[in-house]
């Protein structure tokens, strides 16, 4: 009721203005454009491979009826003939060349009969191809990838959590020479782009034997500037007399940082946790340079392998995107509002 409440406000006296329908028509166009492409994908990954190949496409997954025909091993395609005397006919096809197609009729297959292909119009019918979704576990080894991009989602995320709040912390509790040199220098490395360090990254990396392992994806990236800010910011809401409270009942500096300072920034770590899943989840440069066997891929990766020099099944390739989208989709639409309310009380701007 709320939602429909706030749909049908408007600026008029009972009735709408002009600046109602013109505002709808904005976030209509908004909508239309963010989502449209999503739509598709979806669409397309319910089809057959030979629909998607049909031209013109089409957003439903439409797909070209077949019928079994006595003497042939395969189910035909059928089309809508016009014959020599003007006559339409549902005929299948049983081999095509050039612009001649030989036909027959599913009742009479002893008779066949040579048309112009301009001459005869596919029948299709709505054919959700679900076996899309199920056969990638059958045929390909997508549960090994999913696991690899879920495991290194996951604990990538929570050291990432564990070392910049401790960098954050000591940054915003504790007073030392070169403080803000250090801090203004981990600022700093956000104006350096991750492609320029990829050389010397791929270098330690091999250096400590972490090629073709899942740690040289997650090691490399769990101290981030700008998690630091973040939670800096937020912590430097935090009372130093609670801190000092603690400290005079003997509470060691570990306790403090683990009893205190972490559950009163959880909003503050929401909101870098969700922004940890999506750089993770995401992450392909990363991944390409350090895992080169195919047992270690993520999704990002096999995606990327998945689309061979001469032949890519789309049917396949779409749908694994759309298992790829589905879990970073669910993480920001059900936890969007702790980056809006974590943002604002950290005091960015």
């Amino acid at each position: 009721m709320a939602i429909v409440k706030f749909l049908t406000r408007t600026h008029g006296r009972g009735k709408p203005d002009w600046t109602d329908w013109l505002s709808y028509a904005y976030l209509f166009v908004g909508l239309f454009t963010m989502f449209a492409p999503i739509l598709w994908l979806v669409m397309s990954s319910l089809k057959t491979e030979s629909a998607i190949s049909q031209f013109p496409p089409s957003f439903l997954p439409y797909s070209q009826k077949s019928v079994v025909v006595a003497g042939h091993e395969k189910p035909l395609p059928l089309f809508t003939t016009k014959l020599a005397d003007g006559q339409l006919r549902e005929m299948a096809q049983v081999r095509r060349i050039g612009i001649m197609a030989t036909m027959v009729d599913p009742a009479k297959p002893e008779l066949e009969i040579r048309v112009n292909i301009n001459d005869r119009k596919p029948i299709n019918e709505l054919k959700f191809a679900a076996n899309n979704y199920t056969d990638l576990f059958a045929k390909f080894s997508f549960g090994r990838y999913l696991w690899n991009s879920v495991f290194i989602t996951v604990v990538a995320t929570l050291l990432t959590l564990l070392i910049n709040s401790m960098a954050a912390f000591a940054l915003s509790k504790y007073q030392f020479r070169g403080q803000k040199a250090v801090f203004l220098l981990i600022i700093a490395t956000l104006m350096i782009p991750p492609t320029i360090i990829l050389v010397p990254v791929f270098l330690v990396i091999n250096t400590v034997g972490l090629l073709n392992s899942l740690w040289g994806v997650i090691l490399p990236a769990i101290a981030t500037p700008t998690g630091v800010f973040l939670l800096r910011q937020y912590m430097l809401t935090i009372p130093d007399e609670l801190l000092e409270a603690a400290r005079m009942d003997h509470a060691s500096e570990w306790r403090i940082y683990w009893k205190i300072i972490l559950p009163l920034a959880a909003p503050a770590l929401a909101v870098l946790a969700i922004f940890s899943v999506m750089w993770r989840w995401n992450d392909f440069l990363l991944p390409l340079i350090v895992l080169s066997k195919s047992e270690f891929f993520t999704l990002q990766l096999a995606l990327n392998s998945f689309q061979g020099e001469l032949n890519t099944q789309w049917h396949y390739l779409l749908a694994m995107t759309v298992i790829t989208l589905i879990p970073i989709t669910l993480v920001f639409a059900f936890l969007q509002k702790y980056i809006t309310t974590g943002i604002a009380s950290a005091g960015v701007k």
